[in-house]
C-alpha cells in the first residue's frame, strides 16, 4: 500500500548497545520517538505547534517485534506514518531497517492528544483543520491482539528507584523511553536473555520524586513487569524471549 512515509536515518552510537552489544529497546523507542517527532512536525502537529495551544501528545502503548540484529556502526532508517485516529487514540506504525534493506524491527504506537494545562484527553476533532487534511495511512505493519497487559496477581517485588529529574521530558514525568531501562534492570546481567519482542503500556505520569516499585513474573519464553507507585499502577512491561523471528 502506498502513502504517506515520513523517513530519517540514524547512525547507531556505542551507547545504543548493552553489555552484550544488542540495539537497546530505550535506544529503539528512542529512534521511533526522534522519526515520530520530526514526522508530527512535518505534518503540522509537531510539538512546537501544538504548545502554542497548550497542547501536546504523550504515549500510552508501545509494541515492538525483532527480527534482526543491530551492529555497532549500523545506518537504521526509520519509516513511520500515522494510521486513520479513532476518536481520542491516534497511531502510528514504523517500519526500521538496516542500509542492507533487512527488516530489523516493527513497531505500533499509540498515543493521545492532552489538554496540557488540565491535562485531558481531547479527540482527532480537536486539531482542527490539520487534521482534516493530514494524509493517514491506514496500512498496520504490526498485529496487536491484545494492547491490554495482564495485571499482575502473584508477582514478586524485585527493584525500587526514584524517578530523577534526568529521567524527565518537556512534559515533567519520566519520558516513555527510560521505562524500557527502568523494566530492564529488573534483571540481574547474568539473568540476560535475548529479547524478540516487547510491550509497554503507560497508566499514569510518573515525575521527579515519585518512587517506584517494580514487580515481576516469569514464565515460558517470556515476562511481565509493573512499576507502581504505592497501589497506582503507573507502566506495565510484556517481554518476549528466545531468538529473533523470521518474517512471514
Amino acid at each position: 500500500m502506498s502513502g504517506y512515509c515520513h523517513t530519517r536515518s540514524f547512525a547507531l552510537r556505542y551507547t545504543d548497545f548493552d553489555f552484550r552489544d544488542e540495539l537497546k529497546p530505550s535506544a529503539l523507542l528512542s529512534l521511533a520517538q526522534e522519526a515520530a517527532a520530526s514526522s508530527a512536525d512535518e505534518l503540522g502537529f509537531g510539538y512546537k505547534a501544538l504548545k502554542e495551544k497548550d497542547r501536546g501528545f504523550i504515549t500510552v502503548n508501545t509494541c515492538c517485534e525483532l527480527f534482526a540484529p543491530a551492529l555497532l556502526g549500523d545506518i537504521l532508517t526509520v519509516e513511520t506514518w500515522p494510521l486513520p485516529p479513532r476518536h481520542v487514540i491516534f497511531e502510528r506504525d514504523y517500519r526500521v531497517k538496516n542500509q542492507k534493506g533487512e527488516i530489523i524491527a516493527l513497531l505500533a504506537s499509540r498515543w493521545c492528544l492532552i489538554d496540557l494545562p488540565r491535562f485531558s484527553i481531547l479527540p482527532a476533532t480537536a486539531l482542527g483543520e490539520v487534521h482534516e487534511r493530514c494524509p493517514y495511512r491506514a496500512e498496520s505493519m504490526l498485529s496487536v491482539p491484545d494492547w491490554r497487559i495482564p495485571k499482575l496477581t502473584d508477582g514478586e517485588e524485585c527493584g525500587r528507584r526514584t524517578v530523577t529529574p534526568s529521567d524527565c521530558d518537556h512534559y515533567l514525568h519520566a519520558n516513555n523511553t527510560r521505562y524500557a531501562d527502568f523494566f530492564l534492570d529488573c534483571f540481574p546481567m547474568e539473568e540476560g536473555a535475548h529479547i524478540r519482542s516487547f510491550q509497554i503500556s503507560y497508566n499514569k505520569q510518573a515525575k521527579a520524586g515519585t518512587e517506584l516499585t517494580f514487580f515481576r513474573k516469569i514464565s515460558e519464553g517470556g515476562a511481565v513487569l509493573e512499576a507502581r507507585a504505592g497501589d497506582v499502577l503507573i507502566s506495565a512491561f510484556r517481554l518476549g524471549f528466545g531468538g529473533n523471528n523470521t518474517l512471514q
